[in-house]
């Protein structure tokens, strides 16, 4: 079997990879699964929400190991919009009710959280809540019932179109799709009284296969909570652009869009015992159907009459990042960052925990080998970022407190949630860092195979099918400060394809995650030697790890994706003006990333090379933002307005060409130009240098 080292050698793309060898082989020699394990039977410990006691026992759980591992610890403390719940309940009322024993006549109650299992005592934990969603409104209402799909946009289209009104009534709508906040946005903008959120089983449940505690898959209690939250900006509601701090300006409540309508996320047993007394029409699409084994209607008619009570306090409250530093030998002030967030709707052994850990062996690993003296040139910075499930608030948070240091200092963000959940191993990161993703990933997963932890996983399928490379990197977790906002090249990493689902219920517990995930932490493993062989290639490169090439080659493909969307002449050549732009820019971006190369093949910290590489960034950097969603001033990618969680690439072009505006098409097509022309100077005095020396940096490149 070769060498780590040798493999390194022979698979890393020379022109990108710089010679971390010594640093790969240190941390990778440290990480084990032994360690994993440890770090994961800590953080998921007990219940830990934003801006509970738990939470805060967290954030001193994670400073405390932060500190014995001889890390310089910050404990960035903050003070966001929270919510919590004070009460809640579901009853069906009217409808072909039988007389539960000793209950009401004609009152049928509707369970709102998980029954507890013998197979899993951490689910007696009293600390854990019954379902609901963050951020709804507080109500009580009794209304009749309209099916919705899923929610989205579209769904809610077709109800209008198939002449079902939503108005005063209580909308039930299955989980995906979009994210929940949107299906609340949708249903209240269609006039709905309330809105029933549910996991269907054709989704996650019994149709994928044995459910937990028999397999991984969602029983008919399990229910996913999560945050509502659909401002035109992440992090705290009331502080955009600037830090949550207890003395912050903040933003006038009323003016928010934060859902009025209550609502309300509950399983599919309870479910089903809505949809098999709803006896209006059968839904007209099969897309429609899901798994539950009832017909699927459109409305529930006159006889069925649902009570829907969710009451909620909203507070500032406090919880903190919790960042720990290791300070680089020679390029302290720049910064590779990794960050996972540490709060969690229960005990989150999956959700962000199995990212957690991999943040905590990570940096583990890079500080044994700095004792060892082996420390990286540039500083490494392991974030844990807290309240990420109510809005991504506590990295946004950090990420506004210090944007300028950000675009000066920070070569590249590594976001870890949720990572290490199966064998199939997946990337989506910005287009700058693809080549040494790709180089990193190989040199990590390779040398590893014959190893027992290995053996099975390496056999499971071909590598093709284990590794997905790459992604467009768009919204959902914490990158999104660092990417949308600041501008910072980033990478989501993670390893899926575990059978089954305890995503934001109380079954997400380490039981779940051993049976379901697997006991031997092979999956955090590769994960933890991905991340670390990239990081160390980030902290130790000459040069930053940008690659003019690959932006330039992403932003046509995007644009050509984007134009056979398109279906207005004059739209599509506007957008035919900006391929043309950045098709003028391949010959001269080729030659800049065949420069870059020889200057981190010969190991020289050039700074004309750094500089372009600023300008290249901060070309896609405009204050004046999105249309209508000012925050996101990377004008290269943004969060999808009407999903969330789906990436907007080219947002200023993509959404004029969704909305038919041939104005905001011709706006957006003469910024995408001039972003061209920006980059295009910044590759000619590369270019024109040819092997640049320091003495030739060019101070007009660093504006």
């Amino acid at each position: 079997m070769m060498s780590f080292t040798a493999v390194l050698l022979a698979l890393a793309a020379p022109a990108i990879l710089a010679d971390p060898r010594a640093l790969v082989d240190a941390v990778n020699g440290v990480a084990e699964s032994t360690s994993l394990s440890a770090f994961h039977e800590l953080l998921g410990s007990e219940p830990h929400i934003a801006g509970t006691d738990g939470d805060r026992r967290q954030v001193e759980r994670l400073a405390t190991a932060f500190r014995e591992m001889g890390l310089d610890v910050e404990v960035h403390r903050i003070a966001p919009y929270l919510t919590k719940p004070v009460e809640a309940s579901l009853e069906i009322v009217r409808g072909d009710l039988p007389i539960p024993e000793g209950g009401r006549r004609g009152v049928l109650t509707l369970d709102l959280r998980e029954r507890n299992l013998l197979e899993d005592p951490a689910t007696e934990h009293p600390e854990l809540t019954y379902g609901w969603n963050a951020y709804s409104g507080s109500g009580d209402v009794t209304a009749g019932v309209v099916y919705a799909n899923y929610g989205r946009r579209e769904d809610f289209a077709k109800l209008k179109e198939w002449g079902v009104s939503c108005q005063g009534k209580i909308v039930l709508a299955r989980y995906g799709g979009n994210f929940r906040g949107y299906k609340a946005k949708f249903a209240e903008e269609a006039g709905a009284a309330g809105l029933i959120i549910y996991t269907d089983p054709g989704d996650t449940g019994f149709t994928k296969g044995p459910t937990w505690p028999d397999g991984g898959w969602s029983n008919d209690t399990c229910i996913q909570r999560g945050s509502l939250l659909t401002l035109p900006w992440p992090g705290d509601p009331l502080t955009p652009g600037r830090e949550a701090t207890t003395d912050a300006v903040r933003e006038d409540l009323a003016a928010l869009g934060l859902p009025h309508i209550p609502v309300q996320p509950i399983g599919y047993a309870a479910a089903e015992r809505i949809i098999a007394r709803m006896k209006g029409r059968e839904v007209p699409e099969e897309s429609w159907r899901g798994g539950v084994r009832q017909p699927y209607r459109l409305e529930g008619g006159d006889a069925l009459l649902v009570h829907l009570v969710v009451k909620q306090e909203r507070f500032i409250g406090e919880t903190a990042n919790v960042v720990a530093t290791l300070r680089g030998a020679t390029r302290p002030d720049e910064w590779v960052i990794v960050g996972c967030h540490h709060d969690a709707w229960g005990f989150g052994a999956a959700d962000p925990l199995a990212g957690t850990m991999v943040l905590m062996e990570s940096a583990r690993a890079f500080a044994e080998a700095a004792r060892s003296g082996i420390r990286p040139d540039r500083s490494i910075v392991f974030a844990a970022w807290g309240a990420e499930e109510f809005g991504i608030i506590g990295s946004t948070e950090w990420v506004e407190s210090r944007r300028s240091e950000l675009e000066r200092g920070a070569v590249a963000y590594v976001n870890l949630d949720m990572a290490s959940m199966g064998d199939r191993l997946g990337v989506g990161c910005s287009p700058s860092l693809q080549p040494l993703v790709e180089a990193a990933t190989k040199l990590a997963i390779s040398p590893f195979d014959d190893e027992p932890a290995f053996k099975a996983w390496s056999s499971s399928a071909e590598p093709k099918e284990r590794v997905k490379l790459f992604g467009d990197l768009g919204g959902g977790s914490d990158h999104v400060g660092f990417w949308c906002h600041a501008g910072v090249p980033s990478l989501s990493l993670g390893a899926h394809g575990s059978r089954g689902n305890s995503y934001h219920s109380n079954y997400d517990t380490i039981a779940w995650y051993r049976k379901t995930v697997g006991e031997d932490y092979r999956s955090s493993l590769l994960v933890t030697r991905v991340c670390n062989a990239f990081v160390a290639a980030c902290a130790n490169g000459s040069l930053w790890p940008d690659d003019p090439a690959s932006v330039i080659a992403s932003t046509i493909r995007l644009a050509r994706e984007a134009k056979a969307r398109c279906g207005h002449v004059a739209i599509a050549a506007e957008v035919d003006s900006v391929i043309a732009s950045f098709e003028a820019l391949v010959e001269p971006g080729a030659e800049t990333s065949r420069l870059l190369g020889e200057i981190r093949n010969a190991g020289r910290n050039d700074e004309l090379a750094t500089q372009a590489i600023r300008a290249i960034r901060s070309a896609w950097l405009d204050d004046s933002g999105v249309p209508g969603r000012r925050w996101f001033r990377n004008t290269f990618a943004a969060t999808d307005r009407f999903s969330g969680y789906a990436p907007a690439m080219l947002p200023l072009l993509t959404e004029a060409i969704e909305d038919g505006d041939l104005e905001a098409a011709g706006a957006a097509a003469a910024r995408y130009r001039a972003i061209a022309e920006r980059i295009g100077i910044a590759l000619a005095r590369v270019n024109q240098a040819g092997r640049v020396s320091p003495s030739q940096a060019d101070p007009a490149l660093d504006k």
